[in-house]
């Protein structure tokens, strides 16, 4: 059984500064817009939000293609770019592969957004 381990969440102040504080760098900017791409995507809203709302806040594939009306090599694609984003994780159990969200990871994009007090 493989298992993938999920990259460490870096904390919103160490790598994102809110976009009212100060400028935000070529890297920092990057790095959002890679997050927020992954975002906005209804499907893929959607799909976070199914798996956010699972037991455990982890979804088997096989129960994320019935509620989104699109094939399971539709559903896996999006799910890639949302692992790429740093939403969520894999870990695969015999031939299905179960989603994890990320602790952390939507608080990370809606913090740069907010204004520091």
């Amino acid at each position: 059984m493989a298992v993938l381990e999920a990259l460490p969440i870096t904390p919103v102040n160490a790598c994102c500064t809110p976009v009212t504080s100060e400028i935000l760098s070529l890297d920092e900017a990057e790095s959002m817009a890679t997050a927020f791409k992954a975002l906005g995507d209804p499907t893929r809203l959607r799909l976070l939000s199914i798996v956010a709302n699972s037991e455990g806040q982890e979804a088997c594939v096989c129960d994320l293609t019935e509620p989104v009306g699109l094939s399971q090599p539709t559903v896996s694609h999006h799910l890639k770019l949302l692992m790429d984003a740093g939403y969520i994780t894999r870990s695969k159990r015999g031939t299905w592969s179960y989603y994890k969200l990320v602790p952390g990871s939507l608080e990370r994009v809606s913090k740069v957004l907010t204004t520091a007090l």
